[in-house]
């Protein structure tokens, strides 16, 4: 277990975390490498025997030690932006294992990613493909390209985390996708490679992606008949996990259905897993600053806020909420609330505690969309972020200081 209770504490690994809060300070975000790794190599094991590559998609977490980790297990890594691939870069990663999703790549990006040598650009719409075809032109280079084919899937989870549906603003729509890729093998400097799905996040069940699935293996035959064979097929991400009394997809049961799938055929499988590979493996760590108690709520106003995990504020998001040392006493239902100056600022609401000002709280499950999305909303500096390792624990983002918030910036002469 990552975060187990010794001695009276819970503890990443084998550190107490009042021991990380003393050395760090809070709020602070807190990974444990075991579980890290562990995620990973179930999911990647999960296909051992079939033909695959698992591309992290590191906007679930873009912490360098993070991706680091990843990469030297071997991963490859979806990304939306050019700073992304200058992250995978940076720490060591190979992008040559890279694809490249996004509705709104810009030339300068696709310059960089061509100039990288990326794996594949999974292209949105007709216009991208046109652009990417000129910026490769002009460059001399060649474009491997897939299109991501939006399966007008529904992934049953949160609205804004659905994104196979055909409202959706992603991806190229299923009966426009036959003539794109023909038009595609006809461009100078794009060169067919693949197809792609992403229908959503926090997904808990297996139906969606059989159906998705499906649907893009009949697509990719017919592409084959029509003389646009492809070499890999992407099938995206979304396996979710356990914030509440949610029941996640076994990998095993995942890879199963889609090793079925795939049975005889000739492309390789590649998977696009975020929020599944880091979500469990960090908290946040928040200390009470102090308690209103009043009709008819009672807040715990704590050091953490919105602008540090926004997904609560945003979605609705439920993250667990653990007293680092439980106190005896008859729990009593408090909001977690932070500092921010918005009545939407909490992290979580009616939680059945037993309190005291400076008590330390954990915040399960905050390896993922937690510190990526963080900000410095009400000129708050970022987090600092640490792993475990067993006994041992190392600072891999320290805390910011104020006066880098405006240390681009500079007034009127």
């Amino acid at each position: 277990m990552s975060f187990p209770m010794a001695g009276g504490e819970l503890c990443a690994e084998g550190v107490p975390l009042t021991a990380i809060a003393r050395q760090f300070g809070t709020p602070c975000f807190i990974y444990s490498r075991a579980a890290l790794e562990g995620a990973w190599r179930e999911f990647d094991a999960a296909f051992a025997g079939v033909p695959h590559l698992v591309c992290y998609a590191m906007k679930a977490n873009s912490t360098l030690a993070i991706l680091d980790l990843f990469a030297r297990q071997g991963s490859g890594f979806d990304i939306v932006s050019a700073g992304e691939l200058a992250r995978v870069i940076a720490a060591g990663g190979d992008p040559a294992k890279v694809v490249f999703s996004g509705v709104g790549k810009t030339d300068a990006e696709m310059e960089t990613a061509l100039a990288a040598g990326i794996l594949c650009f999974n292209v949105e719409s007709a216009g991208e493909l046109a652009h990417l075809s000129a910026v490769a032109s002009r460059m001399g280079k060649v474009a491997p390209v897939s299109f991501r084919v939006n399966p007008d899937v529904d992934p049953k989870t949160h609205p804004y985390i659905s994104t196979g549906l055909k409202e959706s603003k992603f991806g190229v729509a299923f009966a426009d996708a036959p003539a794109l890729y023909r038009r595609a093998a006809a461009l100078p400097g794009i060169a067919v490679h693949g197809i792609d799905i992403h229908i959503g996040s926090q997904i808990t069940e297996l139906a969606p992606y059989r159906e998705a699935t499906r649907k893009i293996l009949d697509l990719a035959d017919a592409l084959a008949a029509a003389g646009i064979p492809l070499a890999h097929v992407d099938v995206g991400g979304g396996l979710g996990i356990r914030y509440r009394d949610e029941s996640p997809v076994p990998v095993p049961d995942y890879a199963a259905m889609l090793t079925g799938l795939f049975r005889g055929r000739r492309e390789r499988m590649v998977f696009e897993p975020g929020r599944r590979l880091v979500g469990d493996a960090g908290i946040l760590l928040t200390r009470v600053l102090y308690l209103k108690d009043g009709a008819p709520k009672r807040f715990a106003i704590v050091d953490a806020a919105m602008n540090d995990l926004l997904r609560p504020s945003l979605y609705g998001a439920w993250h667990a909420v653990d007293a680092v040392r439980p106190r005896d006493g008859a729990p009593v239902e408090w909001d977690i609330v932070g500092p921010v100056c918005e009545s939407g600022d909490f992290l979580a609401l009616d939680r059945l505690l037993v309190l005291a000002e400076g008590d330390l709280l954990a915040v399960r499950a905050a390896g993922a969309y937690a510190m990526a999305m963080s900000s410095n909303y009400n000129a708050r500096p970022r987090a600092a972020e640490v792993i475990v390792d067993g006994e041992t624990v190392h600072l891999v983002r320290r805390r910011e200081l104020v006066d880098e918030l405006f240390a681009a910036e500079s007034t009127l002469p």
